[in-house]
């Protein structure tokens, strides 16, 4: 539930549309249900203006069956599932069919765009699309209508040249980049708008599954670079979400 269902809620109490016995059944769920070994956060749209997401790696394919169901039986919002397997997504949407899946991924109801914000996600290599993958799943989730941009990384700089203007225009820029992480700073260089950057876990052994291209975008010399967690293109979404609240 977010604030405009709350505020339809006691609108249709009001007006008689909605008995108060019919109401209570409802807000009864806030703010959090049991579902299993899980509480079901239905009060964190309300709180934050951002539903609650299921984050799948870890839990069994039951588990992500019951609470996506219960996400999906007491709210109308969006609903999503990340990281998961290709047989606990199979499961889940045989369970709860009309999502949309990618990458381990799975949204339900997306919302038509709301957001006006022009986000561009971009990522260095075409191994980090997964992660990017995660990102512009996450950003329809929330309203945006995101643009992507792949391989395009410092090895070959050119190729970001070549969509100097895509970059340069946007309201806001995700970088997801693996190996040193250079690109991150190369773009935060270019453009004075947000930029959040996502080191992920591409690279060989020097890149130490991650941690180079993160302490590289730490240390970016381009400055007010936002960092998130490794190969957390969730995370680098929900940032740009606060943002542009």
């Amino acid at each position: 539930m977010d604030v405009g269902e709350l505020e339809h809620l006691i609108d249709g109490v009001r007006a008689g549309t909605v008995s108060p016995d019919d109401a209570v059944a409802q807000l009864r769920r806030l703010p959090f249900t049991a579902v299993g070994d899980s509480l079901v956060d239905h009060h964190r749209a309300i709180r934050t203006g951002m539903p609650e997401a299921v984050y799948g790696q870890g839990k069994t394919t039951a588990q992500c069956i019951e609470i996506v169901g219960e996400l999906l039986a007491h709210g109308s919002g969006p609903v999503l599932l990340t990281r998961v397997s290709a047989a606990t997504e199979e499961a889940v949407l045989a369970a709860h069919p009309g999502g949309f899946a990618r990458a381990g991924s799975v949204l339900w109801r997306a919302p038509d765009p709301h957001r006006t914000a022009n986000v561009l996600v971009v990522s260095a290599g075409t191994s980090d699309v997964p992660v990017v993958d995660e990102c512009v799943l996450t950003l329809q989730a929330y309203g945006f209508r995101p643009d992507r941009l792949t391989d395009v990384g410092v090895a070959g700089l050119h190729r970001l040249l070549a969509h100097l203007d895509r970059v340069t225009s946007a309201d806001a820029v995700v970088v997801v980049a693996g190996m040193e992480g250079a690109l991150a700073s190369v773009i935060g260089g270019l453009t004075a708008c947000p930029v959040v950057a996502v080191p992920t876990s591409v690279g060989y052994g020097a890149g130490l599954d991650g941690v180079t291209a993160l302490l590289s975008m730490h240390a970016a010399c381009a400055s007010g670079i936002t960092v998130v967690g490794i190969d957390n293109g969730f995370g680098a979404a929900c940032a740009l979400a606060r943002m542009f609240r």
